[in-house]
Order: C-alpha cells, then sequence, then structure tokens
C-alpha cells in the first residue's frame, strides 16, 4: 500500500511564460492607445454650440448689447426665446480629431462624425472656409431683415456685389471686387439664390453673359462656370456674393464669432416680434434654424441634429426646422422636443401663433417622431 500518492508538481517555467506574455499585451495595449490619442484621424467632430436668442442681449467687443436693435423705430416688449443654434467643430486640417474623441462621438447622438473633406474642401485653406463663412451670415442677416420688412409690408429692392472670390475661382480676371450683377445670361437676379439657380441651370463648361455694372457703367463679360471643389458637382462662379439692400430704416444685428447663413429664420422671426405689438412666442421658448432669402423661403442647413439638442439642453420646447431637413430629423427628436416642418416665414409664424393662443398644433406640419 502507497502511503503517499503521487503528486505532479507544476513546474514555474509555464507561470514565467504567462507572466511574459502578460507584460507584453500590457506594452502592446499601451502603445496601442497612446496611437489612438495621438494618430490624427480623416474626420472633424460635429457638437452643439452656443446658443443665443434673438429677442435677448449678447456680447460684443465686451460689452452686453441686444442681439437685434432697430434705432429710431417703435419697438414692442418681447419675452421668451426665439433661439438661434450653433454646431462647434472639432478638428480641422491642421488639428484633427484623435480616433478615442471619433470613437465617443459615434456613441453620443447630440454628435457627428464627418469627413474632413465634406467640411474643408481640399485646396480650401481653414482662412478661406472662414471667410465664406463670414459671407454667408452677412448675407444671411441683410436677407433675414430683408424678409422681416418684406412681411411687414415694406417694399424693397436689392444688389448683388462680388465680395471676393474662392480658390482656383473661374471668374478671377474678368470680374472684380465691387461689381454688382444685374442678370446672367439675360435673366435678372438680386439674391444669391437666384444666382446659383441660374448657374446650376445652366452647367459648367458652358460659358454664360453676366451683365454687371462696375464704377456706374454697364458691361457684360463671360465667365465660364466649374464645378465646386466641394462637391465636385455643383456648377459654380467662384465668387463670394453679397446682397445689397435699400432698407426703409436700420436693422443692426450684433452677433459676433459665428458664421454661416442657417440663422436667417430666426433673425427674420426676432425682428418682426420687435416691431409688431404682442408677444409672436406668447413667450414660449422657441428655437429654430433654417436659411431665409428675402421672399420668406426657408432652405435647410446642416448640423440639424446637433441644433435639435442644443435646442433641448437650452430649455427650448418648440423647434422651427426646415421642412427639406425633415429626413435628417426624423428618429433623431430629443424627448421633451415638438418639431414643426416650415417652408415659409409664413409656416413659422401660424407655428408661432399656434404655440402663443396654445391653439391645436396637431395639424400643422411635422418631421415624424418615428
Amino acid at each position: 500500500m502507497a502511503l503517499f500518492a503521487d503528486v505532479q508538481v507544476d513546474s514555474p517555467r509555464p507561470r514565467r511564460r504567462g507572466r511574459r506574455i502578460g507584460v507584453v499585451l500590457l506594452v502592446l495595449a499601451i502603445i496601442a492607445g497612446i496611437a489612438l490619442a495621438t494618430v490624427p484621424t480623416p474626420y472633424v467632430i460635429e457638437q452643439p454650440g452656443p446658443v443665443f436668442n434673438t429677442l435677448g442681449t449678447v456680447q460684443n467687443s465686451g460689452n452686453a448689447v441686444p442681439l437685434i436693435e432697430i434705432p429710431g423705430q417703435k419697438t414692442y416688449p418681447t419675452s421668451g426665446a426665439l433661439d438661434l443654434l450653433t454646431v462647434n467643430l472639432l478638428g480641422d486640417r491642421q488639428n484633427p480629431p484623435n480616433w478615442f474623441e471619433v470613437a465617443q462621438a459615434w456613441f453620443d447622438p447630440s454628435k457627428a462624425v464627418v469627413p474632413i473633406d465634406a467640411v474643408y474642401p481640399k485646396g480650401e485653406t481653414v482662412e478661406q472656409s472662414n471667410k465664406q463663412s463670414a459671407v454667408d451670415m452677412q448675407n444671411s442677416q441683410k436677407d433675414a431683415v430683408a424678409a422681416a420688412l418684406t412681411q411687414l409690408g415694406y417694399p424693397l429692392t436689392g444688389t448683388l456685389v462680388v465680395e471676393g472670390f474662392s480658390a482656383d475661382s473661374p471668374s478671377k480676371g474678368v470680374l472684380q471686387n465691387g461689381d454688382e450683377i444685374l442678370a446672367v445670361d439675360g435673366t435678372k437676379t438680386d439674391s444669391v439664390a437666384g444666382l446659383r439657380a441660374i448657374i446650376a441651370k445652366t452647367g459648367a463648361g458652358v460659358p454664360v453673359a453676366v451683365s454687371i455694372a462696375r464704377k456706374g457703367v454697364d458691361s457684360t463679360v463671360q465667365v465660364t462656370p466649374a464645378l465646386s471643389t466641394e462637391d465636385g458637382k455643383t456648377p459654380i462662379l467662384g465668387i463670394y456674393p453679397s446682397i445689397s439692400y435699400t432698407f426703409p430704416f436700420q436693422v443692426k444685428i450684433q452677433l459676433e464669432n459665428v458664421g454661416g447663413p442657417s440663422a436667417g429664420q430666426m433673425f427674420a422671426l426676432g425682428i418682426i416680434d420687435k416691431l409688431t405689438p404682442g408677444k409672436l412666442n406668447g413667450g414660449a421658448k422657441v428655437a429654430g434654424t433654417g436659411t431665409i432669402d428675402a421672399e420668406g423661403d426657408v432652405g435647410p442647413i446642416g448640423g440639424i441634429r446637433q441644433k435639435l439638442y442644443g435646442a433641448r439642453d437650452a430649455g427650448a420646447t418648440w423647434f422651427l426646422a426646415p421642412q427639406s431637413n425633415c429626413n435628417e430629423v426624423t428618429g433623431h427628436i430629443p424627448s421633451g422636443l415638438k418639431v414643426f416642418a416650415v417652408k415659409t416665414l409664413d409656416d413659422s409664424l401660424a407655428a408661432l401663433k399656434a404655440i402663443r393662443t396654445r391653439g391645436d398644433t396637431s395639424a400643422l406640419p411635422s418631421c415624424p417622431v418615428k
């Protein structure tokens, strides 16, 4: 009878081998983590930006001033909010986000990961992009004033003016800064949207006759539109057009360091609210976005999902969205936010009337919640 059973003693060698493997994996994980944190990505991240109440005040050069001021005119008390929304961009070609930041954004419904080429087209510098954005904001403000005053019955006229040129513009050397654009191929136009529609219909590679006024002298020049480097399919003249209106009185929109055309609708509504008795929104907190032209047509914008979350976080319960953005809105509406789909300034005013009077909003066009 055996007094001791056979006992197998583990050799220490495999244990040491296991430790070495663990150390190697840890080192690899650290290297991978460093790479994810430092290796640039071909993306930028869109996230909710600051929210501004067009009925309130903003900091302008360190001083609190009304966002919309109409000197010399009778204005009326307002309350609540008509908020305009912005989008912050994390990253650019010089400082793109890292993979950790991109991964986090993928799982955050308030953020969007966008190819960097879609925001900063190849061949276009950040400075050029910012200049275009600034021109778009200036035009948006002018169009908003025109839309508001037209809605209130003031007759207006407008003129398109060349303010600058994009990189590789086909108009360089033909058009000059300060040229007034009167017509294209015989079709008169007094809006940026109208000019773009004419060029889109003509197409790239086909010369067009551009009627201009330069220093008081009328003439016609030939320009051949080229395809936009931004999307590779939109024909453009490659100019930064500005719209110049003759207004019956001054409307000052005092908002610094914000670019793009997407605040047009909310500027127009803020102006109307200040120039008409009563509270346009009934004192409610309403947010919205959308481009606008002098005729009051509301157009699509970018980053609308981020703006929905920005509106919700700012306390808005109602949202005015361009109907042409509904495909991006549906399925992405934060809880507690009711979204109306609008195509014109009249649609927005109808929605605000229903909010103000606490009427039935169910019949108004909306982006489905899904």
